[in-house]
């Protein structure tokens, strides 16, 4: 068994190649290619631990199947995947990367998901300022020519040390809002990446043509958007129904399951909607990300991508 550590994953795995293996992942997902069990959520709070997410999954035919383990503590993050062989069930290699691929798939996906849509906007809107914020804002800058960033989050110190670096890092002009809604004002693309429990945007916050990608509900009881967003989505898409009904956005707008478009399957086939109304992409993470992220990755530290 390999076991590589954070600093060899970040240089062996970059930002495009990323974006890209998401792009397949949520495609295959969509097709019924992928084995994807309900991920697993264990509180560890009350042994002084945090929060931990447990997925997997095997692409039918596929070399490989993946296990991941992904945490927030009080000290550190936590994080892990095993990448193991199907054909004798040998751990082939062991990601100690203290949960570096879970937040590089979630910023990918969604910076993909800008992409397919057609986005072209010079101005992000971020709610958030941790290690998410800071990635979809690198993400996005890969696929669109960012000129400005808004960013919005409940500590003050956390907004100005974010703002600071996402001004350094990527040279662009990094602005500090009082207020959800004044992200919504400054900017038509918005990603949400809280840990919230209450609607931080409403429908009247939004602009016309705004696409939104909410992040952080991926489990029951989070919430980042009011229901009434999904309900007035021009296009309502998801990244697992079953996963989004039980753990994100949706959970709280259950009837509006039946419109919703899997990402993948947009992906595969776009469908037609209605540019000047409101999107939004519902994310709770896929076993398949974190497979597909883990091959790419194992592929380039073997020399075979």
């Amino acid at each position: 068994m390999r076991v590589v550590g954070s600093d060899e994953i970040r240089r062996a795995i970059g930002l495009p190649e990323s974006i890209e293996a998401m792009r397949d992942a949520v495609i295959a997902q969509s097709r019924g290619e992928c084995d994807t069990p309900m991920p697993m959520h264990l509180d560890l709070s009350a042994g002084g631990g945090g929060e931990v997410h447990i997925k997997s999954s095997y692409r039918r035919g596929g070399r490989h199947f993946a296990l991941k383990m992904a945490g927030s503590y009080v000290e550190r993050p936590y994080g892990a995947i095993l990448l193991v062989s199907v054909e004798d069930g040998e751990t082939l290699t062991y990601f100690d990367d203290g949960g570096h691929l879970t937040d590089l798939r979630t910023a990918a996906v969604s910076a993909m998901v800008a992409r397919e849509l057609g986005r072209t906007d010079a101005s992000l809107g971020i709610l958030g300022t941790g290690v998410q914020a800071r990635l979809q804002a690198r993400l996005h800058a890969e696929i669109l020519r960012l000129e400005r960033v808004t960013v919005w989050g409940r500590n003050p110190d956390h907004l100005s040390a974010c703002v600071r670096e996402l001004s350094a890092s990527l040279g662009v002009r990094a602005v500090a809002a009082a207020s959800p809604a004044e992200v919504a004002s400054a900017s038509r693309l918005i990603v949400t990446t809280t840990a919230s429990r209450q609607p931080l945007l409403r429908a009247a916050d939004l602009l016309p043509g705004t696409h939104v990608s909410a992040v952080g509900a991926d489990t029951p009881g989070k919430q980042e958007l009011d229901a009434d967003i999904l309900r007035r989505a021009s296009l309502l898409l998801v990244d697992s129904l079953p996963q989004c009904l039980k753990l994100g956005e949706l959970q709280h707008a259950p009837a509006e399951a039946p419109r919703a478009v899997e990402i993948g399957a947009f992906c595969a086939s776009p469908v037609d909607y209605d540019r000047a109304g409101i999107t939004v992409a519902d994310f709770t993470g896929l076993g398949a990300e974190d497979l597909f992220i883990a091959e790419a990755c194992h592929a380039r530290l073997s020399g075979k991508s």
